[in-house]
């Protein structure tokens, strides 16, 4: 994923502006983001502190790498389980 080039601490004084009555138009147009992006923002990060934001992209990234080795084990047992229900061969052993 690609890294965002707002900084959490701006994210944070952004969505606080926001919380203050200034208009969203006006603060978007200022920080150079577009409103969907002001309102993901808030949606995800309002009320979190630089340092909070950080450590939610750092869990984020690491449930990111533990769900594809899930994964990726699940689909390993299943190609074992595959590998094991193969029938045997005409003499009785495994074809190899």
């Amino acid at each position: 994923m690609k890294d965002s080039k707002v900084s959490d601490a701006q994210k944070a004084f952004i969505l606080k502006q926001g919380a203050d009555g200034f208009p969203v138009a006006e603060i978007c147009r200022r920080a150079g983001i577009s409103q969907a992006t002001y309102f993901s923002w808030k949606k995800k990060h309002e009320g979190l502190l630089p340092a909070e934001m950080r450590r939610l992209k750092q869990l984020e990234d690491e449930n990111a790498k533990l769900r594809k080795l899930v994964a990726d084990l699940a689909l390993d047992r299943e190609m074992l389980q595959d590998v094991i229900r193969r029938p045997e061969g005409p003499r009785g052993a495994a074809n190899l």
